[in-house]
């Protein structure tokens, strides 16, 4: 997408399907640079040399960040802005569930601040050497979930009527309206912002699923879950295709424009949810 070799920055990298995009950008795009970002200090040094064997032509590199800790996303946008003199494609793709609602070291709701709130703050964090790096491109990987979703700003983090589902639905229903706001507030600066459904893919995501549901999760895994590939293949699209070059704002599934939900649409209410993740991160409005 420039002159000098594209670098890929790529959240939840280490498995499943943030790993699959940056196997597949790094053979669409030969000699750039992939930044991996994992949780697992050994999931993620396997994920390096599965990489580096795989495309010997391709600078990758590896930090580690567990999102639910907002110091730890601190330090890794620091590493990033010290390493990495352009950012030309952040993939916010870090995500989780928790079968029981548990509580962040800062206070917030686990599969919120994962989810969410890590994404958005290294987004945010980042934001100048993107435009920078222009044109540049931020993808964040929701869901289908989002279309049952609400929001429900004064109990983000279901004190009330908590499930995994509703977590998680809600959690990618903020990633849409994030994307959307931030396409709109980034408009001219060659930095575009989208968001897609990878699909419903079998991967580790929800091992933290509830013991009585992980039987079910077994069979739709092996009969009606389609291949870390193909969901790997989705985000490499946003990340890399020319296709979509210059186009920003959109939600995609099966690499195709898709009209979000009608919550997802609500620009007032994604100013809302802004507001109150810039508080929850400690960033300014």
């Amino acid at each position: 997408m420039t002159g000098s070799p594209t670098t890929y920055v790529i959240t939840g990298g280490s498995d499943g399907i943030g790993l699959e995009c940056a196997s597949q950008v790094g053979a669409a795009d030969p000699g750039c640079r992939i930044v991996l970002v994992g949780r697992s200090p050994d999931r993620t040094a396997t994920a390096v040399g599965r990489l580096r064997a795989e495309q010997p032509s391709c600078r990758v590199d590896s930090l580690l960040c567990d999102f639910t800790d907002q110091a730890a996303v601190r330090r890794l946008a620091d590493d990033l802005l010290a390493t990495c003199e352009r950012i030309d494609v952040l993939v916010n793709n870090a995500g989780s569930v928790f079968s029981r609602r548990t509580l962040t070291a800062d206070g917030i709701e686990s599969t919120f601040a994962v989810n969410h709130l890590g994404g958005f703050l290294l987004t945010a964090l980042l934001q100048d050497r993107l435009v920078e790096s222009a044109p540049a491109r931020v993808v964040f990987t929701s869901s289908a979930a989002h279309y049952s979703a609400t929001m429900d700003l004064e109990d983000l983090g279901f004190e009330q009527g908590y499930s995994i589902m509703k977590a998680y639905g809600r959690s990618k229903l903020a990633n849409v309206l994030t994307a959307r706001l931030l396409a709109d507030r980034l408009a001219g600066t060659g930095v575009t912002v989208t968001s897609l459904h990878p699909g419903a893919i079998a991967t580790n995501i929800w091992s933290g699923a509830p013991w009585f549901a992980r039987p079910v999760l077994a069979v739709l895994k092996r009969w009606k879950m389609e291949a870390p590939e193909v969901g790997g293949s989705r985000l490499a699209y946003l990340a890399a295709s020319p296709e979509v070059e210059g186009q920003t704002g959109g939600y995609y599934q099966r690499n195709r424009l898709r009209e979000p939900s009608e919550l997802a649409c609500d620009a007032a209410l994604g100013e809302r949810l802004y507001d109150v993740s810039a508080g929850l991160v400690g960033l300014g409005t």
